[in-house]
């Protein structure tokens, strides 16, 4: 798909996410908004298409970089476990700072998914496998631990209904002043493109990228900052969503390639699509009601995901 196409479709589903809704408002009604009609599109519309934007990029770019420091297509913050490491920092943030403001709670869930990171490099290091479906069902085994831990320690402490409001995504209860947080991924994007020929070397290994003069462990810990960071501002802010990370880098390389730099405004602009389309159609599958955009990208997603599972000969 050419780039023109993508953000002309991104463009089309951005304008019909602003008037999609339970609220009644039209492209006509711009010119002559009510009271009760402008609160709804600057106070609500707007906000969640930002923040259904910013997410959509960061997760996707997050994927992209994990799946390239890594040297594996089926790595994401999903299948290494980041986004439960994350959650469960948010659950501890909740224990000990009860009325912690949401950058301390960030910082917490940051902590914790960096070090949640470290440990899944860490055990690549050790184990070395064959299959490259091997190395994510690691991730997720891992994964599965750390999220029965913050399940046991929610149940216990009876935090499991904050807990289950970091299960899955929702754009729903996006509205203006508690989406903001989101903006401290743009500059992370920024670092992320401006050493994203860096992370193409690394992606070659440690020895090939010691040869060009790349500081290897100095740039995979970087690129872990940046992955831990951005999940841990997405999940407080709009809560988790799963495969966007594996999905969009894998479809973007069928037909850009593994070089970083010329993938990552692909993965970006079709990660914002794929995430403005899921969006869209869960807020019309069942209207008035919605279906919250965790389950339908998750739906989508694992379907993906199973369709490059059976095909990793093609994607591996």
């Amino acid at each position: 798909m050419k780039f023109y196409q993508l953000i002309l479709v991104f463009a089309v589903l951005s304008i019909l996410s602003l008037f999609v809704g339970v609220q009644d408002l039209s492209a006509m009604d711009l010119f002559h908004l009510t009271k009760e009609e402008s609160q709804t599109l600057f106070f609500s519309r707007f906000p969640r298409l930002l923040s259904i934007i910013m997410a959509g990029m960061s997760l996707s770019i997050c994927g992209l970089i994990m799946q390239q420091i890594t040297r594996n297509k089926f790595v994401s913050p999903t299948t290494a476990g980041t986004m439960d490491w994350a959650r469960l920092g948010v659950l501890i943030s909740l224990l000990v700072f009860a009325s912690a403001s949401p950058l301390l709670k960030m910082s917490i869930a940051f902590i914790f998914s960096l070090a949640g990171n470290l440990l899944f490099m860490r055990i690549l290091d050790r184990i070395k496998f064959n299959d490259t479906i091997y190395i994510p069902l690691v991730g997720l085994m891992l994964g599965s631990i750390v999220s029965s831990l913050a399940t046991f320690i929610a149940y216990k402490y009876d935090l499991i209904q904050n807990l289950s409001s970091w299960l899955q995504g929702d754009f729903s209860l996006v509205v203006k002043g508690r989406y903001e947080l989101l903006y401290l991924s743009i500059p992370l994007l920024i670092i992320a493109y401006l050493y994203a020929d860096k992370f193409t070397v690394a992606g070659m290994g440690e020895s090939f990228s010691i040869n060009l003069g790349v500081k290897y462990k100095q740039i995979v810990n970087i690129g872990l900052v940046i992955v831990s960071l951005i999940t841990s501002i997405t999940i407080l802010t709009v809560g988790m969503l799963p495969f966007l990370g594996l999905i969009i880098p894998n479809i973007v390389s069928i037909y850009r390639g593994d070089h970083l730099r010329k993938s990552l405004p692909h993965t970006a602009l079709l990660g914002a699509v794929f995430v403005l389309a899921c969006d869209i159609l869960g807020r019309v599958i069942i209207f008035p009601y919605e279906i919250s955009i965790g389950l339908m990208v998750g739906v989508i997603g694992s379907a993906i995901f199973l369709f490059m599972l059976i095909r990793r000969g093609r994607y591996a």
